[in-house]
Order: C-alpha cells, then structure tokens, then sequence
C-alpha cells in the first residue's frame, strides 16, 4: 500500500504533469499507431480491428509496466516503491480534474464566455462554441462527476487490488474508450469492443462511486436523502451502463438536472435528463462538486488501504 499512499499524494500535491512524455499520452499514441496497422489488416472487419487493436494494446501496456516494476524492484526495494507509486499518480486525477474546472470557472466569472467554452472544450466530448453560461457549468459538473468513477475511484480501485500495471493497464482501457467509443461513421463498429470493454471494467467502481457520493453528500451537509432517491431513480438514464451512477448522486444532492440533449461533432444527440431541478445551477455548484469528488477521493483511498491490509492477514 505504500505506492498507492505515494501515488495518491502525489496527484493531491502536484496533480497531472502536461508534458508530451506522460504516460497517458504515449499511450494515446500507442493506440493511435496499433489502430492504424489493424484497420489495414483487418479492414473487411472492423469489430476485430478494434477487438485485436485493444488486445494488443491492454498486453503492451501491462507487460511493459509490469518489467518495470519489476526491474525497479530488483535494483532496489525503495526505488522499486517509488516507481510503482509514480505509476500509480499518473492514473489519477483528482487535482486535475478540480484545475481544470476551475479554469472555466475563472473565465466566466471573468465575463470571458469565449474562453469558458474554450477551457470547457479541453474536458468535454460535446459541442462547446454556442453553450451559454448555465450549460457551461452543467456540462461542468457533470464532467467532475462522471470523471469522479473513471478518473479516480477506477484508478484507485485497480491500483489497491492489483498494483500498478494493472492500474495503467485499466487507463489504457478508459483511453481507448474514450478514443474510439464513439458512434460516428469512422469508430461505430471499430470502437464496439473498446466501449463495451470500458463498460466491464467500469461496472463496480462505477456503482462504488455512486454510493460514496451519497455518503460524502451526508458528511457535506448536503442533501443525502436526495442524492439517494435520485440515485436510485436515475442511475441508468444513459447510454452508458455506468455513467449516470455517479451523475445521478451529485445532481440528487446538489438538486440538479443534468444531461438531456448536446450536441456532438455538430448533431443533435438526445439523452435522458438526470435529476429534478430543484434550484437553478450557479458557479457554487462546480466548487461543491470539487468538495464532492476530493472526499470520494480520500474515501475511496481509505477503502482500498482497508481492503489491502485486510487481505494481508490471509
């Protein structure tokens, strides 16, 4: 547990490097390039292009991460903790996900709503340019609480049962999701397995995650009753089968309404709404969701020491 204590301060302390050599990007990259040699040679198929570009990728990853734990390891007992909590902080991304948030905060309260939508861009798959300032901080809060599953329990979850490789591994997995799941011309069937892959290893943090928002909701003074209801109401008013967990919990508590329609690469795409609109949203909801996800964060950290140590007695 040592590396994912280092690993997880480390995300709290500095958050996500943006550098070319991050390995998230070369991963990104990697997937890119084994994407390309599989659509040439599997082109009759694109499902199996994307099942083989997946495969291959999930085993470069793993088997890379894994000889250099490994070697760190067997140079050294402490160097080889150091690298594998590094690792570990490149899977999380709690304090980027608040940084990022934050930066399209900053330029509304700037009365800079160009730039909002800019900033907005960086952390959302959907149309940005004609969004005002209301669908701004919805799509805003609904980023921080999707991400919450994927971009920090997952993470932490994986890392604590399985060490670092695996977490790496599972990044690897959300990337090409987030690569090739979407349903246009160019990735509806390459992109099946990745997004239905995704959906697998996303189904327990996701539902995790949902409950630790309702229980942090209870510790904020929030409404946790709601973020129950709502919750159990909703948590399957999307495409995805583990999305609308989380978002379903922090619009309950917050008493939003999120999702409904947004457009994407310039089309319509109609999806349920989550939650009741209790009040209307405001730039506080996008700083109680920060408090939100850092408290999932640390609970979910606390979870995964408790779950390790427990199994070290047997």
């Amino acid at each position: 547990m040592k590396e994912l204590t280092i690993g997880y301060l480390l995300d709290l302390l500095i958050g996500d490097p943006q550098n070319p050599f991050h390995p998230i990007r070369l991963i990104g990259n990697l997937c890119k390039k084994v994407e390309n040699y599989f659509r040439r040679e599997l082109s009759k198929s694109l499902k199996m292009a994307g099942l083989s570009t997946w495969i291959s990728v999930i085993l470069i990853v793993f088997i890379f991460s894994n000889l250099i734990v490994r070697l760190s390891y067997n140079l050294n007992y402490i160097f080889g903790i150091i690298v594998s909590g590094v690792m570990i902080y490149f899977c999380i991304a709690t304090k980027s996900l608040k940084v990022e948030a934050l930066n399209v905060v900053k330029a509304l309260k700037d009365n800079d709503i160009e730039e909002a939508r800019h900033r907005l861009s960086y952390i959302v798959g959907r149309d940005t340019k004609n969004l005002n300032k209301e669908e701004i901080l919805r799509a805003v809060v609904e980023t921080i609480a999707e991400n919450i599953s994927d971009g920090v329990v997952a993470p932490i979850f994986y890392a604590g049962l399985f060490g670092a490789p695996f977490a790496l591994a599972y990044k690897a997995v959300n990337t090409m999701d987030s690569m090739f799941g979407y349903k246009n011309d160019k990735y509806y069937d390459f992109g099946y397995f990745p997004a239905k892959l995704d959906d697998i290893f996303n189904y327990i943090p996701a539902r995790i995650t949902g409950y630790l928002i309702i229980i942090s909701s209870f510790v904020l003074r929030l409404d946790y009753k709601n973020s129950y209801k709502i919750y159990k109401r909703d948590r399957y008013n999307h495409s995805s089968p583990n999305s609308a967990h989380p978002e379903a919990a922090t619009a309950g508590a917050l008493g939003l309404k999120l999702g409904g329609a947004n457009y994407y690469f310039g089309k319509l795409v109609e999806k349920p709404t989550i939650g009741d609109e209790l009040k209307k949203i405001e730039v506080r909801d996008v700083y109680i969701t920060n408090r939100i996800l850092y408290l999932v964060s640390f609970l979910s950290f606390g979870i995964a020491i408790i779950f390790n140590y427990v199994g070290s007695l047997f």
